[in-house]
């Protein structure tokens, strides 16, 4: 049999992007360079003084590669070091990079970059999404194979993303249209069958009823209609495939006040998952008192009164009365439109067998999104009541009445409520029957999709025995190779006649494939435990290396992945933590959401069309037409291409550099706001002159040692030593500060302001500080380590270049290793013993009056200081009386000024 994955992934290096071979170590030989070429330190060991242009594009490509080679693999579990996971969440092969894909995964670099200089154990992995309908639309429209499209996008996107140089852990990268990884996913869609988690039901999908397929909702245009034939959408009954997660919801709320550091989605997470105090209860359907084969679930938010069910109420809408169900034309027939229609189905509750009419309600929806519920007349009702609607309805009473008059039935008489609501629900999942406690907002998950790029269901359909799972031993189940894709009829696997009959595994009679494929976010619910296993051909993960790794210690992604993505992710772990396969029940233990990056798009008012830059006038006070001369709608939206506001990557970086696209994302906005691109063009230049002035520092520090004057610290005069003496109280502040933006809100915009300013206090050192000074050596050491997450490029050759200057007086950095192998800076421990009291140089009208001590801990909260300032004899002496119009305090200087009039 031939089938396509062998066709086009039977070798999968063949189509990765492999990194240059490594080049042995530099020779550090001083040899003159002609003048007029731009040379690099690192190739020649002359140092050049300005970092331009060519010098950027030099530094860069000498260090990409080289940057790799360090980083791209992981070697084996090290136990003497704490691990750290980051992860951020992987793309869909679209086949281009956007702005936003840089701004995450730049994120999630630098901080792995920082833990590694921390000493811990990082994994940082990277793979694809791979499955999904864009590829077959690509199939259709362009006469691709979903394969090849795939795999031609993943080649430009892992180009696009080396030229970015990302420290991923490409040694554990997976692709989920693999045989290798979805043989994975299908034996674990097989682990939930058996454990009464998969079931299959009729449900409610877009119809096209000239194709004659089924459409996804993002194929139904806002008016309804199909994005192909221009068809108004009908809405069908299939039977579909489903898991059963509300069967987790009660276990996933109980766990999120254990997540205290998924900030903000906690709540929206709450909010999706609803009150779990409530159940579904299983009941068998009859007709005259005779089986019909038919099984339904319904809700009831009072589980522990069970016994007490009167009747069974489903909506007008219900598959029951429009799908292929035998009781359809019954159903249909005693359904009196407006009323409450009592029918001829009864139900038996298969925890109690209690049996109860089936009625359909008047009502065109429920609470939440049920379709079905069990009804309890007693509790809003008296006894008299209770015996009036029995003989309306022709109700069973005896049940009702047990319950009225004793609370519960059976075994559970004398219970309290909530010790019968526990008991009764435990037993119905002992017996299978329902009992999950979940909410009535919450629908089980629908996985079946009428696709062929997508993970084939493994179940076969006998008509002797039914569903059966595919044995084990024989996935993965694998897509046949089909090449020809029209958008119409049915799933393209309906076709594969070969690949479609088979024999039953457990009768060995004739029997079908299951021809739908299974959602992309079935693929994606369990991926960051692969990643911790990822060549594993005997399970999806050894438990030693899951228990290991996991939980990821931050996840990175979208808002819009908070929700339905982080749902199923959980879902699938605490399935995988119940079935003993792994240790941790979440997967995740905190979260960053990152804001979008939007740009201006211009739009005509009286049609709504978005324009491109080459039909807008942007000459005038106000954006015109061109063409019209009319006004436009200007708005800040999310990049896309279709809004022709988008901006391309590889353009940015080769203009500006990776550094410098870096540098600006991360200091443009904290990662959850978003950043308008346009509005913060002006960091871009900013940015490159502070690159520049980094150089420059180097610059001088490299010109002095090797003026042929030995450095000396007891050269310095006092004026000296008291200016080397601030340079290490803010290189040490700075550490303190840049470590916690790290370690705690990841604010790197704060922590890169911070290091401007350590860098500016260096600019403003003197020549002879600049030489003898132990202080200034050490803080620009320092700050060049501090910014190597962030900026790994120029920072790696600016390290190069301090490594072999002469006469160093710093020893404890490692200088014969590259930058990003640096540990991360401590803060010294004398600065730790700093005095308890710190001398606040006070200004009146930016004129000095004295100085003022103010304990250590509030010197800088700004308004005890001022507080403690006015109250004390300086104060008295030169404020009393007197209007304060505004006051500034900086800490780092610890200097007050008071504007009085």
């Amino acid at each position: 049999m031939r089938l396509i994955c062998h066709r086009f992934l039977a070798c999968p290096s063949c189509w990765r992007s492999q990194c240059n071979q490594a080049l042995g170590p530099a020779k550090w030989l001083r040899r003159p360079v002609p003048r007029g070429i731009r040379s690099l330190y690192s190739e020649t060991g002359e140092w050049g003084k300005k970092y331009e242009l060519e010098t950027r594009k030099k530094v860069e490509s000498w260090w990409c590669t080289r940057i790799k080679e360090q980083f791209n693999t992981t070697v084996g579990i090290d136990k003497s070091r704490p691990k750290f996971y980051v992860l951020s969440m992987f793309p869909y092969p679209s086949g281009k990079l956007h702005m936003g894909h840089v701004r995450v995964y730049t994120i999630s670099d630098t901080i792995a970059q920082f833990h590694r200089m921390r000493g811990l154990q990082v994994i940082n992995p990277m793979g694809w999404d791979a499955f999904g309908l864009p590829a077959e639309n690509a199939a259709v429209e362009h006469g691709l194979h979903p394969a090849n499209w795939t795999q031609s996008n993943i080649q430009h996107m892992r180009k696009q993303l080396d030229a970015l140089n990302l420290s991923f852990s490409w040694d554990r990268e997976i692709t989920t249209c693999l045989p290798e990884y979805y043989k994975w996913t299908q034996y674990l869609f097989i682990k939930l069958y058996e454990a009464g988690l998969v079931y299959q039901n009729e449900a409610m999908v877009n119809w096209d009823p000239v194709d004659q397929t089924v459409l996804a909702n993002e194929q139904v245009d806002e008016n309804g209609c199909s994005w192909r034939s221009g068809a108004k959408v009908e809405k069908k009954y299939l039977k579909q495939w489903f898991i059963k997660t509300s069967a987790y919801a009660k276990a996933m709320l109980d766990a999120l006040p254990g997540l205290p550091k998924w900030y903000g989605i906690k709540e929206m997470q709450a909010n999706w998952l609803g009150d779990c105090s409530g159940c579904y209860f299983d009941f068998m359907l009859k007709v005259s008192n005779k089986p019909t084969g038919e099984t339904i679930s319904a809700y009831t938010s009072t589980p522990e009164a069970i016994y007490g069910a009167s009747h069974l109420y489903i909506l007008p809408s219900h598959w029951l009365l429009h799908g292929n169900s035998c009781l359809k034309e019954i159903l249909r027939k005693e359904f009196v439109p407006g009323k409450d229609s009592l029918t001829s189905v009864t139900a038996v509750n298969l925890l109690t067998n209690q049996e109860v009419p089936v009625v359909i309600s008047a009502k065109s929806e429920f609470e939440g999104y049920l379709d079905t519920k069990i009804e309890f007349h007693f509790l809003k009702s008296t006894v008299g009541e209770i015996f009036a609607m029995h003989r309306k309805m022709t109700l069973p009473i005896s049940a009702v009445l047990t319950w009225y008059k004793n609370g519960y039935s059976c075994q559970f008489t004398g219970m309290s409520r909530q010790e019968a609501m526990s008991a009764i629900t435990q037993e119905a999942r002992n017996k299978g029957v329902g009992g999950h406690l979940t909410s009535s907002k919450l629908k089980d998950w629908l996985v079946s999709r009428q696709r062929y790029w997508g993970t084939p269901i493994p179940m076969v359909h006998c008509q002797s025995c039914g569903p059966v799972p595919v044995p084990y031993k024989d996935l993965p189940v694998e897509l046949p190779n089909i090449t020809s894709f029209t958008g119409k009829g049915g799933s393209p696997l309906t076709s594969a006649a070969y690949w479609i009959n088979c024999s039953c595994p457990r009768c060995k009679g004739p029997a079908k494939r299951e021809t739908d494929t299974m959602d992309t976010f079935v693929d994606s619910a369990w991926y960051y435990l692969r990643y911790t296993d990822p060549h594993n051909s005997d399970r999806p993960f050894h438990k030693e290396l899951a228990d290991h790794w996991m939980p990821v210690d931050l996840y990175i992604g979208g808002k819009e992945h908070a929700v339905m993505h982080l749902y199923y992710a959980r879902f699938f772990s605490h399935f995988c933590h119940d079935q003993k396969l792994t240790k941790h029940k979440e997967p995740f233990n905190e979260l960053l959401v990152q804001g979008l990056i939007k740009n201006r798009t211009f739009r005509l008012a009286t049609t709504g069309q978005y324009l491109k830059k080459e039909e807008i006038d942007l000459t005038g006070p106000e954006p015109v037409h061109i063409e019209t001369k009319e006004k436009l709608q200007v708005t800040w939206e999310k990049m896309s291409k279709s809004k022709h506001n988008g901006i391309e990557p590889e353009e940015i970086v080769q203009k500006y550099g990776i550094d410098t696209v870096r540098l600006y994302l991360l200091f443009a906005a904290p990662p959850e706001q978003d950043i308008l691109w346009d509005a913060k063009t002006d960091a871009i230049p900013g940015v490159q002159r502070w690159q520049s002035r980094l150089w420059h520092l180097a610059t001088k520090l490299i010109e002095a040692r090797d003026s042929g004057t030995l450095p000396s610290p007891q050269l310095l005069n006092q004026k000296e030593q008291a200016e080397a003496r601030r340079i290490w109280e803010q290189k040490n502040l700075v550490v303190s500060e840049v470590t916690e933006y790290f370690l705690k809100d990841y604010l790197f915009n704060a922590a890169i302001s911070r290091l401007m300013g350590l860098s500016n206090t260096l600019m403003q050192a003197s020549p002879r500080l600049i030489l003898h000074s132990v202080e200034f050596e050490d803080a620009l050491a320092s700050l060049c380590v501090m910014l190597a997450p962030m900026a790994p490029h120029i920072t790696s050759e600016i390290w190069k270049g301090l490594s072999h200057i002469q006469n160093k007086l710093c020893t404890h950095h490692h200088w014969d290793m590259d930058v990003l192998q640096q540990p991360w800076p401590t803060v010294d421990p004398e600065y730790m013993q700093q005095p308890d009291v710190v001398e606040v140089l006070v200004l009146i009208n930016n004129k000095p009056c004295g100085k003022v001590c103010v304990p250590q801990e509030v010197a800088r909260d700004a308004e005890v200081v001022r507080e403690l300032v006015i109250q004390s004899k300086l104060g008295s002496e030169h404020l009393q009386g007197r209007t304060v119009t505004k006051f500034f305090l900086s800490p780092r200087t610890a200097l007050i000024n008071f504007l009085v009039q």
